[in-house]
């Protein structure tokens, strides 16, 4: 079992239980990524749209999410969940918030507000067979989330009155205040239940964000920025219960924006539920947010009666950490930021689970029994999960995510999971080791099972990781801060190798303001020696410079990853560094052309004496990736001038970068020859900046 930093909880009177990882869970509780839609597929790829929550029609075959910017529903038919089909959208008049079914009725909450101080909203009934509009229900407000009794009685909808965080920087309160709309499906008619005067944060202005409804009739409803919880009989239209939902200290926690993750920070933070779901007649589970200030980190389930009878504290963010998605951008804020919740029962068990908005994951839990959760996985999703709602007669699934960059081609997308053994993580941290960026791999001389990696400059100091191979997933089990003069020094560390004689080159990648450097360090991680291109190179690379390094010999090679101002823009150079000499000569290799964006190098790797492998890959993710290639070349014993190399195939990667049915990562930046004779890759995941944050470690057998 993986260690755990202690944790404090202050607040409600609680029973604090941390949630440790289950090292080996069954092929049957877990869950499997079974495919991914990009949203625009409804449309085109140059159309921006989201997906943000969804709905799954009664027989289970569709799923349907709200477009926000688009002001549409999207349909997507998941009769073969593994190949989802685009199922079209249908337009309507106004931006939808949330969206949720009854029998053949889609509830369509829509907002259709003016301004912030003049709000409005219906919820749009439609038919989903014919997909007519059957009635729209004037809500009086800005809706933004539907829930519907199990009884089929109720359809209860959060009316949240959003603030505007231009003014008075988005403190409360702003009225007009929020409330829950209550519409008796039985008449349709529409009734309010008033949640002002229940909490001490802004009582005036309640702000209800989720609601979720139970066998009773009885809606829990979230009010985030007040830090209130109350629950509503639907039958009566009165508060019968409601209670502020604390406050929580957790140590063990990054809480600085330093570009590193130092698990050594204490926070104290209001909960601040956002996603609320009944987990039974007498619990409920709520998705903390947090405030800006700090982020509380967790999730938290709740007794109806407002006691806390389990709350996550620090230990949602520590596995973050172990699978490298850990949102370090966000460690000053809201850290993993737990957005939404939600409950099934699949088969006999019982899950909750949980998105992390900035982490891009859903936690999974069994929670068989309520005040002792047992972590069961994380799911990798694509940016910005919303949405999560199962499909217990399916063992499905679906979660869908809004964020939406296409020029980072990052789209909004619904993921489908079922049950299942999966291919993530292939890669974890022992010991609460941070990492992410693994921008390049080489194998440890003498060490069957070990490869060592290292960090970028997305995180200072760098940091060389050492990663066992012979379990699965793979661990990264050490870690060595690189120093200089004794100092913890940061390099945009790109290639590493590990030298047979002891010590280690790193290629350093240059900007405009730091050059391109080999750094020789020693077995402790302390530079010996910087090394600098010759000054007309150094006056062409662009600021795609070097990007992997490999030792033969006596002499050190590089590959750079983009083509020089002076070279054609169909090759690119590997260097070599006589280490007799002190000299550079350079050889010219021949790029694929890729059919959008660019094509450059990102690994190189010594595989005899006069042998190279290269990653060669273009800068797509996602559908539109194209090249992701291993080749392999032979180095002429001498040369004069710049020969260009002839290059063999040695594999596709594109194949292994969509086994898993996610979202293909675009940097696969390591490559490494085990001394099990075993061929390893690894993608950079980017820091999760604009990027999904998952990491690929790729076993690819005997290749080279």
């Amino acid at each position: 079992m993986r260690k755990r930093s202690a944790l404090a909880l202050t607040g409600l009177a609680a029973t604090l239980i941390a949630a440790p990882a289950s090292a080996h869970p069954s092929h049957r509780d877990e869950f499997r990524r079974l495919a991914t839609f990009p949203a625009y597929l409804n449309a085109s790829i140059g159309d921006p749209a989201a997906a943000e929550i969804s709905t799954v029609t009664e027989d289970g075959r569709t799923v349907v999410y709200t477009d926000s910017p688009g002001r549409r529903l999207g349909f997507v038919d998941i009769t073969d969940p593994g190949t989802p089909k685009p199922g079209g959208t249908l337009a309507l008049d106004g931006e939808p918030t949330s969206v949720a079914h009854l029998g053949h009725l889609l509830l369509a909450g829509v907002n259709t507000r003016k301004s912030f101080a003049d709000p409005s909203g219906k919820l749009v009934v439609i038919d989903d067979r014919s997909r007519k509009v059957v009635r729209q229900i004037d809500l009086g407000g800005q809706p933004d989330s539907v829930a519907v009794a199990p009884s089929g009685r109720y359809i209860a909808v959060a009316i949240e009155n959003e603030r505007d965080e231009d003014v008075d920087d988005g403190a409360i309160p702003q009225l007009p205040a929020g409330y829950l709309s209550v519409i008796d499906t039985r008449t349709w008619k529409a009734s309010k239940v008033d949640l002002t005067g229940l909490a001490a944060v802004a009582p005036t202005d309640p702000e209800p964000e989720y609601v979720s409804v139970n066998s009773r009739d009885e809606a829990v409803v979230s009010l985030q920025e007040n830090n209130h919880l109350a629950v509503v009989s639907l039958k009566t239209g009165k508060v019968v219960r409601h209670f502020p939902a604390g406050a929580v200290t957790v140590s063990g926690v990054d809480t600085k924006d330093d570009d590193t993750i130092t698990l050594d920070g204490t926070i104290t933070a209001k909960r601040e539920p956002d996603g609320v779901a009944w987990i039974s007649d007498d619990f409920f589970a709520t998705a903390n947010e947090g405030d800006y200030e700090g982020g509380s980190r967790g999730w938290t389930i709740f007794a109806r009666d407002g006691r806390v009878v389990w709350d996550a504290g620090n230990s949602l963010e520590h596995i973050a950490v172990e699978h490298g998605l850990y949102p370090d951008k966000r460690s000053d804020a809201k850290g993993i930021e737990p957005e939404n919740v939600a409950f099934a029962k699949i088969g006999r068990t019982p899950y909750v689970f949980v998105n992390s908005e900035r982490g891009n994951f859903t936690a999974v839990y069994d929670v068989s029994n309520p005040r002792k959760p047992k972590f069961q996985q994380l799911l990798p999703t694509t940016n910005g999960p919303e949405g999560v709602v199962a499909v217990p007669s399916r063992g499905l699934l679906v979660v869908s995510s809004e964020e939406e960059i296409p020029d980072s081609t990052i789209r909004g997308s619904v993921q489908i999971y079922g049950l299942g053994h999966g291919q993530f993580p292939s890669i974890v941290s022992d010991d609460l080791i941070p990492f992410g960026t693994l921008s390049a791999l080489s194998a440890v001389p003498g060490r069957r099972s070990e490869l060592v990696s290292v960090t970028d400059s997305a995180y200072t100091p760098t940091r060389i990781l050492t990663i066992d191979t012979t379990g699965r997933p793979a661990t990264i089990e050490r870690q060595l801060t690189v120093t200089k003069a004794a100092q913890p020094i940061g390099y945009d560390a790109e290639g590493i190798v590990a030298r047979k004689g002891g010590g280690y080159w790193l290629a350093s990648e240059g900007s405009a303001q730091t050059p391109n450097l080999l750094v020789r360090l020693d077995a402790r991680g302390a530079v010996q020696q910087e090394i600098t291109l010759p000054a007309d190179i150094a006056a062409a690379v662009t600021a795609n410079g070097f990007e992997g390094v490999a030792e033969s010999g006596n002499a050190v090679w590089v590959a750079l990853q983009r083509p020089l101002k002076t070279d054609p823009t169909t090759v690119v150079r590997i260097g070599k560094y006589d280490l007799g000499t002190g000299t550079w000569s350079w050889l010219l290799y021949p790029l694929d052309t890729a059919p959008v964006g660019w094509t450059g190098l990102s690994e190189l790797v010594a595989v005899d004496g006069n042998t190279f492998a290269v990653i060669e890959r273009d800068n797509q993710r996602g559908p539109q990736a194209s090249i992701k290639k291993i080749y392999r070349f032979d180095v002429p014993a001498t040369w004069t001038g710049t020969p260009t190399v002839r290059k063999q195939l040695v594999k596709d990667l594109l194949p292994a970068l969509k086994a898993d049915h996610g979202w293909v990562q675009d940097k696969v930046e390591g490559l490494a020859v085990g001394g099990d004779g075993q061929t390893y890759a690894v993608t950079d995941n980017d820091a999760l900046d604009d990027a999904t944050g998952e990491t690929v470690f790729l076993r690819l057998g005997r290749l080279l």
